[in-house]
């Protein structure tokens, strides 16, 4: 694996992690911008996060957040709820634009259900709960979407270690394949450029995997073992996506309160790590545990570069009022001394 990379840039300030257990790598501080209202229940409820850009008005964007208590909470970019489904408990939620259809679709984990379906009005800026489509097995963990060649696709993946990708539509589903890794999975994100599914494997890395192909088996990207930066849980992943197949994954390093950078492209060399601060002029703390991320690259009024949102495990103690906090892609540009590439 590439050693890791860190770059100093500006002013922003390069750290030892401190986490017990944790390797000792250079660690960037990147301050939160801006952050949601309380996600709605005491204790674990916030989880899992996904950007809806809006086509027609940027400013109307759409942030989903689950509450793994109630269901889909919907804020506004300034952070206030603007909608709320309790359709029951799910856990991770992801969406992908689709440029033929009046309504883009964004998929979640249902513990009971499979998986929800919700259609996101593109006029009235409305969500609403779909359906649902059942899995092959119980307890549906974490999820993520791919559209491809007019295809929508389900990425599912389950404590057991199984991961399995499914094609759909509002009204119906079809299994594609199924892979089976080691332990736990949970986040994952589809690359459709490389027609890939990365996905993180709670307690021992990152993999890639093919979703073209039947015969394709997961690839290595990096490991808890390696020493980049990764701890266990190996939990939310997203991508920065830059035209041409350029941009960067990211992975939530939840026990040390940290994020790892890789490059979009083969090899994926480690690019460097960074956490995210108090904002006190804002009035916004810290992010610790984070479950999911979420990225878009598109200009959002404020966020110039993209916008990462992360879940927040307390708000600020320990699953209490969880939320999820805003970050400006350009301070983690800065922060790491990443190359200023052009977006998808």
């Amino acid at each position: 694996m590439t050693p890791a990379r860190l770059v100093l840039a500006g002013t922003a300030a390069l750290i030892l992690a401190a986490c017990t257990g944790a390797p000792d790598v250079p660690v960037a501080h990147v301050m939160v911008r801006a952050e949601t209202v309380p996600a709605g229940a005491t204790g674990d409820s916030a989880d899992d996060p996904a950007v809806w850009v809006n086509p027609a008005d940027p400013a109307q964007s759409l942030i989903l957040g689950t509450n793994k208590q109630e269901g889909l909470v919907v804020f506004a970019l300034d952070g206030s709820e603007r909608q709320r489904l309790p359709i029951g408990p799910i856990n991770n939620v992801d969406v992908r634009p689709d440029s033929r259809q009046p309504s883009d679709i964004a998929i979640a984990s249902n513990d009971t259900e499979g998986v929800s379906i919700f259609l996101i009005d593109k006029t009235t800026l409305d969500v609403t709960h779909a359906g649902d489509f059942p899995t092959n097995k119980t307890e549906p963990y974490g999820i993520c979407e791919g559209y491809d060649n007019g295809q929508h696709m389900a990425g599912v993946t389950y404590k057991d270690g199984t991961i399995e990708i499914w094609a759909f539509t509002p009204v119906t589903s079809r299994l594609l394949r199924s892979v089976k890794l080691a332990t736990q999975l949970e986040g994952c994100v589809f690359d459709e450029f490389s027609k890939t599914v990365v996905i993180g494997e709670e307690d021992h890395g990152l993999w890639s995997l093919d979703y073209t192909r039947t015969d394709s088996v997961p690839v290595e990207i990096d490991t808890i073992a390696a020493g980049n930066g990764l701890v266990a849980d190996v939990e939310g992943v997203s991508l920065w996506r830059g035209k041409g197949g350029t941009g960067w994954i990211v992975a939530s390093a939840q026990a040390a309160n940290r994020y790892v950078v890789y490059e979009r492209a083969v090899p994926h060399a480690v690019m460097g790590t960074f956490t995210l601060t108090a904002n006190p002029d804002a009035g916004v703390d810290a992010v610790t545990h984070t479950d999911g991320i979420d990225i878009s690259s598109a200009t959002l009024p404020g966020y110039p570069r993209g916008l990462l949102v992360v879940q927040d495990d307390g708000n600020p103690a320990k699953e209490q009022d969880q939320n999820f906090k805003l970050v400006d892609w350009s301070d983690v540009e800065t922060a790491l001394g990443l190359p200023v590439l052009a977006a998808e």
